[in-house]
This record gives structure tokens, C-alpha cells and sequence, in this order.
């Protein structure tokens, strides 16, 4: 049975505001708080879908730390994903620009930037090294994946002075951001966290969209046209792509749906069989006896529950998975051998070329706003929160609600109803939820 979720919108605040704001604007965010309609498509399992309200993002009348005497520190974690730079160049104007704040550091290498065993220098980013960065993918600043030591970090932070630390990244970076925050209020510091989320699978808690992933989307069909084309060139040709998605399947849902060349899309919230009644493979070969071509887009976390389970993690403590593609080709041709079809499999892993491109322009668009209110959020002294983008508003998020747990497709959604539309593929055992899970 489900639970009816109770939430904590509060936001933290480092201390009195006392400072007047310098900045030539006449729209403030003082008192103004959004609400929004929480409902699944947001990660949450209410038991009856509600409105909450939470503060809304932008600049204050009042300003806690003293902006020519504040100094800041921007870190990027986790896998690349178009827009980082362009995040990074964002806050870097903005708390020069705006607030003539002296000083940004930049932290090399994710969170082994701040340990010194690493030997990693800081970057001073000043605007004219930030000027020119969004026209490039990946980040100025590198990654890292991994967890370290939240006491160096802080150790750190304390040690170089810094008053901010924006923090880019996914799942596992908001959960090290909430335990660096824990350290910081254990040692009584006024240390401000700010958060901006990233991650290319749109799988964080409360993001409804994180930022490149409308890019990621539009490269990733680039990569299913070639596959359609490649099937259509030959007897019964298969073509075969592996998409990002490790717990959730919104960019193979999403370029599923942008490009309508897809016979079957496997997401990992879906757990389809391979034989038998509402078969992968059967619906395949009626397929190819019908069209003569097939196109078949797979996350990567797709179909777990058929691979042999590892027990092993990688940096960043997920489960290693097994290859879904490696598994579909071999499946398929015995399949298809053993009834003497003749075919061709064309395979297409795209994923290191769409999370390292440059962002479109709506991604920096976005991208932009988000460093700039994510510079607002630090100047008027708050902490612990992430910055979202939710229902067209702009909003802080708790770190705490972020973190809970990761965000999935919701197959019982509108979304998913127009992928089993769209590819035909609703007779596929596993499409939708058992009626008691539901």
C-alpha cells in the first residue's frame, strides 16, 4: 500500500540578513514562496496528489555575507553532461557582474580537488577565463567520481577561507553535499551549500528536467536515425542503441517519442521477457516478417533481471551492470538462427558522444538562470539547498527532498502511455504494473 509522504520545505538560512542589496532591480524575491502540484511525475508516491508551496528563487532586499568580502568555490562532480560549463560561466558572471564578489575558486577533479594528497590546484575563474567556456562541452574544472572525506573537505573550505561552495552534480553529489553540510554545522561554521543538479539520466528527486537533457534527448535520436537507417539497408536489419539510463529510461522514453523510428523501447522501470507470451523476441521476429527492418533502443539498465548479478560497485557506489546490448544480440540471433531467418544487427553505443557536446540553446538558457539564482540564493545566506526548475518556476529544494531517493519513469504516466502508443510495442509483457502493484 502506498504512503502519503509528508514534506519539509523549509529552508535554512546561515543567519540574520542585515545587508542591503546593491543590485538596479525592482523585482525582488522577499516573502514570495510557488506552489506546486506534487504528484509522481516529480518522484513522489503520495497517496493523493497535493499542492505544496516552496520559496521561490531570486534576489533579496537583504543580503547575509558582505558580497566584496565573500569568497566563493564552484566543484563539479560525477559524469559529463552538456551545460556544465555553461552552469559555471553563469555563477561566475553573475557573482562578479552583479555582485562584485573578489574572489571564485575553482575546484579540480571533483571532490579529490579539496583533499591535498591529490595535489590538485585550484583555478582562479575570473570572467575573462569563464567568458568563452559555454561554447565548449565537459567542464573547465574536470570530474571525479567517489566519495571522500566530508571532515578534509570542510577542513578545507575552513582552511582557504571560502563562504560558498556551489556543487554541480548528481544523486550521490547531493547526498556528499548533505554530509558536507553536516560537518559544517557540527563545527559551527557559516559555510553556505548550494546545490545545482546534474544529471544526464533526469533520475534526481523533485528535478522534472535537469539541464542538458534536452540535448542529450536531440543527439541521442541523431544516433537512432542512423540506426534506422542501417536496418532499412538490409534483409531483416536489426539496429540496436544503448542509451543512458541506469535506474531510469527518460532519454530512451524521450528520443523514443522525438523521432517515431523506434519498434521497441526497454527502459529499466519496465522488466520485459525475453520468450514465451508477450515475448521480446517473438513480437521482434513478426516484426521483421512484416516490415523487414526493426529498431530496438535500449537504456543501459534495461532488462537487470536477466543478466547475471555482480556484487561489485564502481566509484560512485552503484551496482556494476550487466551489457544489455551484449545480452539482445546474442538473444536475438539464436533466436532468429534457430528459425533459419537470416538478419544483420547493427549496434550503436552513443554515450560518451551525447553527454560531451556542447548544450543547445534552451539547455543554456536554462543554465544560465539556474547560476544566477543559485549566486541569489548564496548571497542572502542560503544553505542546504538545491536549485530547481519546477512547473515553470524557479524554486529552492531542501537537500534533504532531493536526496531521498532516485527518480524514475512513472509507467503508469501519460509519458509512457505514448511510448507503448507510438512503438506498438503495449503487447510486450512488462509494459505496465501488475494491477495490485498499482
Amino acid at each position: 500500500m502506498k504512503k502519503e509522504n509528508t514534506l519539509n520545505t523549509d529552508i535554512r538560512i546561515l543567519g540574520p540578513c542585515k545587508l542591503e542589496s546593491h543590485l538596479p532591480i525592482r523585482i525582488w524575491a522577499d516573502g514570495k514562496t510557488v506552489r506546486i502540484y506534487i504528484d509522481e511525475d516529480l518522484g513522489e508516491h503520495a497517496e493523493k496528489p497535493a499542492h505544496v508551496e516552496f520559496e521561490s528563487a531570486g534576489p533579496r532586499k537583504k543580503l547575509y555575507f558582505e558580497p566584496t568580502r565573500a569568497k566563493c568555490a564552484i566543484v563539479t562532480c560525477g559524469g559529463l553532461c552538456p551545460g556544465i560549463n555553461d552552469v559555471i560561466r553563469a555563477i561566475v558572471m553573475e557573482a562578479f557582474h552583479a555582485y562584485n564578489v573578489p574572489a571564485i575558486i575553482g575546484i579540480p577533479y571533483g571532490l579529490e580537488g579539496f583533499i591535498p594528497g591529490f595535489k590538485h590546484s585550484f583555478i582562479d575563474l575570473t570572467p575573462d577565463l569563464a567568458s568563452d567556456i559555454h561554447r565548449f562541452g565537459g567542464t573547465i574544472l574536470g570530474s571525479s567520481r567517489g566519495p571522500q572525506p566530508a571532515d578534509e573537505i570542510v577542513d578545507t573550505l575552513e582552511r582557504s577561507n571560502i563562504n560558498v561552495l556551489f556543487i554541480i552534480g548528481g544523486d550521490g553529489t547531493m547526498k556528499a553535499a548533505l554530509s558536507i553540510s553536516e560537518e559544517i554545522r557540527e563545527r559551527n561554521l557559516k559555510i553556505a551549500i548550494i546545490g545545482i543538479p546534474k544529471t544526464i539520466d533526469n533520475d534526481i528527486n523533485f528535478i522534472p528536467q535537469s539541464f542538458g537533457f534536452e540535448t542529450a534527448v536531440f543527439k541521442a535520436t541523431e544516433s537512432i536515425e542512423c540506426a534506422h537507417t542501417e536496418a532499412c539497408g538490409t534483409p531483416n536489419g536489426i539496429g540496436l542503441v544503448k542509451l543512458m539510463g541506469r535506474e531510469s529510461g527518460f532519454i530512451a522514453a524521450l528520443a523514443t517519442l522525438a523521432l517515431k523510428e523506434v519498434n521497441f523501447a526497454l527502459i529499466p522501470e519496465a522488466p520485459f521477457v525475453l520468450e514465451g507470451e508477450g515475448g521480446l523476441l517473438p513480437a521482434l521476429e513478426d516484426r521483421l516478417k512484416k516490415r523487414k527492418h526493426a529498431v530496438i533502443v535500449a537504456a543501459e539498465g534495461a532488462g537487470q533481471h536477466l543478466l547475471a548479478q555482480s556484487t561489485s560497485t564502481d566509484a560512485s557506489g552503484n551496482p556494476v551492470l550487466g551489457d544489455i546490448a551484449d545480452l539482445l544480440r546474442q538473444e536475438i540471433s539464436t533466436y532468429l538462427n534457430s528459425r533459419q531467418i537470416k538478419h544483420s544487427i547493427k549496434y550503436i553505443d552513443p554515450s560518451y558522444i551525447i553527454r560531451s557536446v556542447p548544450a543547445n540553446a534552451n539547455d543554456k538558457v536554462y543554465c544560465g538562470f539556474l547560476g544566477q539564482y543559485a549566486v541569489h540564493a548564496a548571497m542572502a545566506g542560503r544553505t542546504d539547498i538545491v536549485i530547481s526548475k519546477l512547473q515553470g518556476r524557479y524554486v529552492h529544494l531542501p537537500l534533504q527532498l532531493v536526496t531521498r531517493k532516485r527518480r524514475k519513469l512513472n509507467i503508469c504516466s501519460e509519458l509512457w502511455r505514448a511510448v507503448l502508443e507510438s512503438t506498438g510495442q503495449g503487447m510486450l509483457k512488462g509494459m505496465l504494473p501488475n494491477i495490485q502493484d498499482i
